[in-house]
């Protein structure tokens, strides 16, 4: 029910709000089924797809390559559908940022 309150918000665009929900759903979720768990990671895409919309690239690109890339990788795979989806994220992150560097252009390109 929480998810789908925060897709209303993203689509009212509250994405602030959006936000603080959807970290407050991946927190619990990491709490009850841990950091590798499927809905975890579903729940985690969330929170890097609102921090993108609010163009937190920087937070965006530590909390996929920290925290989410890692675990989808490990307990889904490399070709599963929501490791490919944080994937996607990450090079949008990276290639979006009016601040970002050649380098995160090219990184994006070698993830795309």
């Amino acid at each position: 029910v929480q998810h789908h309150i925060a897709v209303c918000l993203m689509q009212l665009g509250r994405d602030d709000e959006a936000l603080v929900l959807t970290r407050m759903i991946h927190a619990s979720f990491v709490s009850i089924f841990g950091v590798s768990n499927e809905e975890t990671i579903c729940a985690g895409l969330h929170v890097s797809t609102s921090l993108i919309k609010l163009e937190r690239w920087d937070e965006a690109k530590s909390f996929l390559r920290d925290q989410l890339l890692p675990a989808a990788g490990r307990s889904l795979g490399a070709d599963h559908h929501a490791t490919l989806c944080l994937k996607t994220n990450l090079a949008r992150a990276l290639a979006t940022n009016p601040t970002g560097t050649r380098d995160d252009l090219l990184e994006a390109e070698t993830i795309m």
